[in-house]
């Protein structure tokens, strides 16, 4: 594999060719909303007679508490998802929902927070204050940093029939990652899609075609053994020893999109997925089961909760047997029975088992209501205490899918090392699907957290598990 090494090569153009890498226009958006919220309300307690939210010494504690609402609230409702941040009208409804809940939960612990005020208005002014200063910010965001002059410009060196879907995948994992030329590593020509074409260059002088196209970073999608000959491999390394970022597809792929790219790589797993020392800690583990039961507790006790809107909604919309058990296959390939709240018209497969579809006509009125807003899964956690489960992981599939999908799908069988999941990585990324296609695309999901796993990639599901309840998206 070929990495980043050292600072930019002097060869380069004097055109700027700043760009910020996906975690760092994170970073940059996060540090920046807390820095404007508060610098905002400084200057309000500055020019007017606002008292309730004071920026000292003697009351950091009130800053750390907001400034922790508002990452997380604002982690919830989606600006940091860089695909909707440069979409102004997008990020003006997440910026209201994000201020609103943020003052509501700021306002509700006033242990750690101000005292209300007795003149009610200043919590006006403290509602208005993190607004503006969060849509100043997000729309100089937009307008100046999420712009072409700031995007990362990449060469591909790979197979000319894969390049397109290539620059697709990176470029709706991050939309600054332009692929803006290839190089074919194979005889064959390059056919380019109708929806546009991506320049071709020769490769005989890599080192040249850099300075004059302002390349930021190229991306190896060929193995040396299969496309990359000597002569090339040869520039690689010259670029390389002058500090040139040279990086393996799979390598960028699985850091921009959060998943594996399984259908890139080999028989040879274990080569590609060194497994999360999380999978075989034992204070994980304990701490994990802890969250496990906790949650589920939270989860029953909610379930009792809107039980009675769910025995009418039954009654009304969706009549029968409340409850339907299932046979789901478990960690190590054991399977268990699955417990849900019943969606579907009974008998739904009486002529065999079938995929649900997005616009299932078995789906009943009712259920679809319990599958959108995900209170079909409650009774899961019945399976979380007994130990079938785990909160996070996997979504466990019937024995049928999984013989079918083990023989279409390379390692396949590798999700079933962990728990299976109430909700889980490729829940909460992947579009809803029932094709070979999408059964992949949530494998590489999945994956990647058996690869990853650990108690922050945890927090982050669960957060955008919340996202998806509020939005309503569920499957």
């Amino acid at each position: 594999m070929l990495f980043l090494c050292g600072n930019e090569p002097q060869f380069m153009s004097n055109r700027s060719n700043i760009h910020f890498d996906i975690s760092e226009r994170k970073v940059l958006l996060r540090i920046i909303d807390i820095f404007c919220v508060l610098a905002v309300l400084y200057l309000l307690g500055l020019v007017f007679d606002f008292d309730y939210f004071k920026i000292n010494s003697a009351n950091w504690v009130w800053s750390i508490l907001l400034a922790l609402y508002l990452t997380v609230f604002a982690t919830i409702f989606e600006l940091y998802d860089l695909q909707k941040a440069s979409n102004f009208e997008v990020v003006v409804k997440n910026i209201i929902l994000t201020s609103s809940v943020t003052v509501l939960f700021y306002l509700l612990t006033p242990f750690f927070s101000p005292e209300l005020p007795e003149n009610r208005i200043q919590i006006v002014y403290f509602y208005l204050a993190i607004n503006i200063a969060l849509f100043v910010w997000r729309y100089a965001y937009i307008t100046l940093i999420s712009t072409p002059r700031y995007f990362k410009r990449v060469l591909i060196i790979g197979d000319g029939s894969e390049i397109d879907i290539i620059a697709s995948v990176l470029h709706k994992a991050d939309p600054n990652y332009k692929v803006m030329g290839f190089v074919n590593t194979e005889s064959t020509d390059y056919k380019p899609l109708e929806i546009g074409k991506i320049e071709e260059y020769d490769g005989k002088n890599l080192k040249q075609t850099i300075k004059d196209h302002f390349v930021s970073e190229i991306v190896v999608s060929a193995p040396y053994a299969k496309g990359i000959n000597r002569a090339m491999y040869n520039q690689l390394i010259v670029l390389i020893e002058t500090g040139f970022p040279i990086r393996e597809y799979s390598q960028v792929y699985e850091e921009l999109s959060k998943r594996v790219p399984v259908h890139h790589v080999d028989r040879d797993f274990y080569r590609y997925f060194p497994f999360s020392r999380s999978n075989h800690n034992k204070l994980y583990l304990f701490f994990h089961r802890i969250l496990d039961l906790v949650f589920s507790v939270l989860g029953l006790a909610f379930g009792l909760v809107v039980l009675p809107v769910i025995l009418v909604g039954n009654l009304i919309g969706n009549r029968g047997p409340m409850f339907y058990t299932q046979v789901r296959i478990g960690q190590n390939g054991v399977p268990f029975r699955i417990i849900k709240l019943r969606s579907m018209v009974i008998d739904a497969e009486k002529h065999g088992a079938q995929y649900a579809s997005r616009k299932d006509t078995r789906v009943t009125k009712f259920g679809s209501f319990l599958r959108k807003s995900r209170f079909d899964e409650v009774p899961q956690f019945i399976n979380v205490i007994k130990g079938d489960m785990s909160v996070i992981g996997p979504r466990p599939e019937r024995p049928v899918f999984v013989k079918e999908l083990s023989e279409i799908i390379p390692f396949y069988e590798i999700r079933h090392v962990v728990k299976p999941g109430v909700t889980g990585w490729a829940q909460v990324n992947a579009e809803y699907g029932v094709t070979h296609a999408d059964a992949l695309e949530k494998l590489q999901y999945d994956l990647y957290y058996i690869k990853k796993r650990s108690l922050f990639l945890d927090i982050s599901i669960v957060i955008k598990t919340l996202s998806t309840i509020i939005f309503y998206r569920g499957q």
